[in-house]
């Protein structure tokens, strides 16, 4: 009884085919008559410059998130340092004050660089404390103005000046004492380290000039004074073990602070033509 169900199943579906599929409905093409679809070589070319001009949007981004989380780094630091704030401003020092007291610590580290010899290496340990002391005091006095409503168009001029003398301090001090000749000799080390300063100098020059035309520069550029001086300290501390090693930091830092002074003189061109 299956069977003959099943035969009268298949002889349906052949009566089906045989009225329905004929050689009008099916079309058969030859293999040669098959052709790719045309290449559009103006596709291919938006496609290329697509592609090159992909890279800078990929670097801006990346600029962009770097500068976000450096910004966002320093927030957290001047958080954790607010108690240390509010003790100073109980005991009566101004932000003016402890400007001045983060300079008096970068001249000690600076005499101590000078007076740094060969025989006498710890002295270079001694200049990096009052390096990171002063570092302290220059970002303490700006927490302490903010939290306490203290910020003064003179203020931040004031600590300006002061990091810009703190900053040739050092690196004349490094010169002086021929601490970048152990690496480079008397010629290039000099030169390292007159390069270094012209650097660190033109890093807060650009700033100042753009910020002037309302431009913002903050966390714009790969090495700021914050950078600078870590690297500083660093190398120092190295150079106490194998004194060559603070010729080839002093070397890192100029090229990166001239880096530095391309970076933030791009963005100035970039954000000026968009403006203009």
């Amino acid at each position: 009884m299956f069977s003959s169900y099943v035969s009268l199943c298949n002889v349906a579906v052949l009566r089906f085919a045989r009225q329905n599929v004929t050689s009008k409905n099916i079309r058969f093409l030859p293999y040669k008559s098959i052709e790719k679809p045309p290449v559009n070589k103006k596709c291919l070319t938006i496609n290329k410059e697509r592609l090159f001009y992909s890279r800078p949007l990929i670097c801006n981004n990346t600029c962009q998130l770097r500068n976000h989380l450096l910004t966002k780094l320093k927030k957290q630091i001047q958080q954790m340092l607010t108690s240390q704030a509010t003790a100073a401003h109980k005991i009566g020092l101004t932000p003016n004050k402890i400007s001045a007291i983060g300079f008096i610590l970068a001249l000690a580290s600076a005499v101590s660089y000078a007076a740094t010899t060969s025989k006498s290496p710890w002295l270079l340990i001694v200049a990096v404390v009052f390096l990171m002391a002063s570092g302290f005091c220059d970002t303490m006095d700006g927490i302490v103005a903010r939290t306490f409503q203290q910020t003064t168009v003179f203020g931040g001029f004031f600590d300006s000046v002061l990091d810009r003398y703190a900053d040739a301090a050092a690196y004349a001090a490094i010169i002086v004492a021929g601490l970048s000749n152990a690496a480079w000799g008397p010629f290039w080390g000099v030169l390292w380290g007159l390069t270094a300063l012209a650097g660190s100098i033109m890093v807060s020059y650009t700033r100042a000039r753009a910020e002037a035309v309302g431009i913002k520069m903050e966390s714009v550029g790969l090495a700021e004074r914050a950078e600078r001086m870590l690297i500083l300290a660093v190398v120092s501390i190295i150079a106490f073990f194998w004194l060559p090693a603070l010729g080839y930091g002093i070397a890192v830092l100029a090229v990166l602070a001239n880096f530095t002074v391309i970076q933030r003189a791009w963005h100035v061109y970039k954000t000026l033509k968009v403006k203009s």
